[in-house]
């Protein structure tokens, strides 16, 4: 992590330093992105080693920002195309406003108003527009359709141990994408159009994290929007909202088939339903994030909706059968959530040596102390002794000269194996102390750095004290 370049493209472009960066929670990328500021400028900075990924967002940006279309402007980027500076929306998404909450009529309108976007981002957005350039592929075509088939059957079928017929399902598979490719597709395909990636500013949106476009039809983005398995939107709703975006695309192409385009809208949000699984399965039941363990069970009253509701002109019985498997399977069931164990509790601290450990408040005994003192001091210079961990000219030092940061990789992956081993056996509390000689510096920023590792890959809430600090009266 180099966030010394994100301060110098925002300082180049504004022509005044950062007062702060701060790190913000990744999703499901491996993407870092850090909220830039001073008293009087703002911007999102974000860091990627897929140089490819960065350049097909930046060019996208700029392309829709020329057809009038609501998305951040990207202000500067680093000369090896890793790192670069774009408008900051603010925090509020899409999904803040719907998730937990009544559907009112307001947030209808809201949904109406982003749909009426994302026609202009659909239709407009693939006007003049080279996909060629587009990444990791170009167009959705059989070969997506089948990644993402796959990615159901080996990330979440297999691992779930549901029994069905390989060469059946295939032939499925080639049937349901044979299908969905007789859609007209020659617009621009967002992939993943989901609330979270929709910013509101005021009650405008703004759509981010489009680089993984391409060219396909244009029932695949609604249907994710309208069926995101987190916002879980009424039924009726949803209805209401696909004929609201139906008329509107239908005032944009007059000579579209409504039939055909309502019956395959049903064909595209099945192949959604079964990528979304995959993706859940992947991050939830092979990396462990609990997040989306949790999303597992709306996605599967997704499935049973749809199996119950929905009427395909073509015959899936494998697909059918493996899916009513996955909706009755015991581990996803509410009640089995519901009595699980209590979820872990994380407590992570920084101390200094010069007195005694932290006290184990659980009385279990249970946690890490873990030795700080051999990180390159920053506290022996001047310029840094009035400073912390936390502070940008002390985590630059770190950066420049020290291995600190290799030294925390090792400590994720020791600590990964005690994370996981709780959850499963449902322990409750786990703590992880940092020491240093003053508790001010090493131990400061290891902890901050490992709450953030906790809480982005688990999921979990962690409890912060910098005992050293807070006993001075510095609470940072």
């Amino acid at each position: 992590m180099d966030i010394a370049v994100l301060s110098r493209l925002f300082s180049n472009y504004f022509h005044q330093a950062p007062d702060h960066i701060l790190a913000l929670p990744q999703a499901g990328s491996d993407r870092k992105y850090f909220r830039i500021f001073n008293s009087k400028d703002k911007a999102i900075g974000t860091e990627s080693d897929d140089i490819q990924e960065n350049k097909i967002f930046i060019h996208l940006a700029r392309h829709f920002k020329s057809k009038g279309i609501r998305v951040p402007e990207v202000y500067a980027v680093s000369e090896d195309g890793r790192h670069y500076i774009q408008e900051d929306l603010g925090g509020l998404a899409l999904f803040d406003l719907v998730k937990g909450q009544p559907f009112s009529n307001e947030v209808e309108h809201l949904y109406q108003s982003v749909l009426k976007e994302l026609i202009k981002l659909q239709i407009d957005g693939a006007e003049d527009f080279d996909f060629s350039i587009c990444y990791p592929v170009q167009v959705f075509d059989r070969t997506s359709m089948f990644w993402d088939l796959n990615s159901f059957k080996y990330y979440f079928v297999r691992p779930l141990r549901v029994s069905f017929h390989e060469s059946s399902l295939q032939k499925e598979f080639h049937l349901l994408t044979q299908w969905l490719l007789e859609e007209p597709h020659q617009y621009f395909m967002m992939r993943d159009c989901q609330a979270r990636n929709i910013m509101m500013k005021g009650n405008i949106p703004y759509f981010i994290d489009f680089q993984g476009g391409r060219k396909g039809a244009l029932q695949y983005d609604v249907a994710s929007l309208l069926w995101q398995a987190g916002a879980e939107i009424p039924m009726e709703k949803r209805q209401h909202l696909l004929e609201f975006y139906i008329q509107n695309v239908h005032e944009r192409i007059p000579n579209l088939d409504v039939q055909a385009f309502r019956s395959r809208y049903y064909g595209f949000l099945l192949i959604r339903i079964l990528q979304v699984l995959g993706a859940y399965g992947f991050r939830g039941l092979f990396e462990g994030r609990s997040h989306f363990i949790k999303s597992i069970i709306p996605a599967l009253k997704n499935v049973d909706w749809f199996m119950k509701n929905v009427s395909l002109p073509i015959e899936l019985p494998e697909i059918y059968k493996i899916l009513s498997i996955l909706v009755q399977h015991k581990r996803f069931q509410v009640e089995e959530w519901q009595s699980a164990p209590k979820i872990l509790k994380v407590s992570v601290n920084s101390f200094s040596f010069k007195r005694a450990y932290p006290e184990d408040s659980t009385g279990n005994g249970g946690g890490y102390v873990i030795d700080c003192r051999g990180i390159h001091n920053p506290g022996r210079y001047e310029q840094y002794k009035s400073l912390t961990g936390k502070d940008i000219e002390v985590i630059n030092f770190f950066k420049s000269q020290s291995r600190i940061d290799e030294f925390l990789e090792s400590i994720y992956k020791t600590i990964d194996l005690s994370i996981q081993d709780y959850l499963v056996r449902g322990f409750e509390h786990l703590q992880i102390n940092f020491g240093c000689t003053g508790g001010q510096h090493r131990s400061v920023y290891c902890a901050e750095a490992v709450k953030k590792y906790i809480e982005e890959k688990y999921q979990l809430n962690v409890e912060l004290h910098h005992i050293e600090q807070e006993l001075k009266g510095n609470f940072i």
